[in-house]
């Protein structure tokens, strides 16, 4: 089966992450409600600072934060374009005021991709 891929990474703070995790599920029904396949948000457990690069160091982490690494599968790109675009238009998420978001949106990086190997256990 082909899909498409979203791969997001971000800081938040961990005072806000209840906030971020009310957040993260309002957009996850947005995005199932208008076709993605599978929205997944996951809080670092185990993510340390590498020699050259890693996840804390991409985000510019603080000492208060932790990284959230999400995904959001589609059935393709062209689909995934349809998806973000009714996305971004929908009042639940549309509206909102960039200083009042629970994490630092300037250093979240994201992009897509095309899968070249993906397994499941049977």
């Amino acid at each position: 089966m082909a899909f498409y891929v979203d791969g997001f990474v971000l800081p938040v703070p961990r005072d806000n992450v209840d906030a971020y995790r009310k957040l993260a599920r309002t957009a996850g029904k947005v995005w199932l409600e208008y076709g993605a396949l599978e929205y997944h948000e996951c809080l670092a457990d185990d993510v340390q600072p590498g020699k050259t690069t890693s996840f804390p160091q991409a985000v510019k982490l603080k000492p208060d934060e932790v990284v959230v690494f999400s995904w959001i599968v589609y059935k393709s790109r062209k689909a995934r374009d349809r998806i973000n675009a009714q996305v971004m238009k929908d009042p639940r998420l549309a509206g909102m005021d960039p200083k009042m978001l629970p994490f630092d949106g300037r250093r979240m990086f994201w992009g897509g991709f095309k899968p070249i190997v993906s397994m499941m256990a049977e």
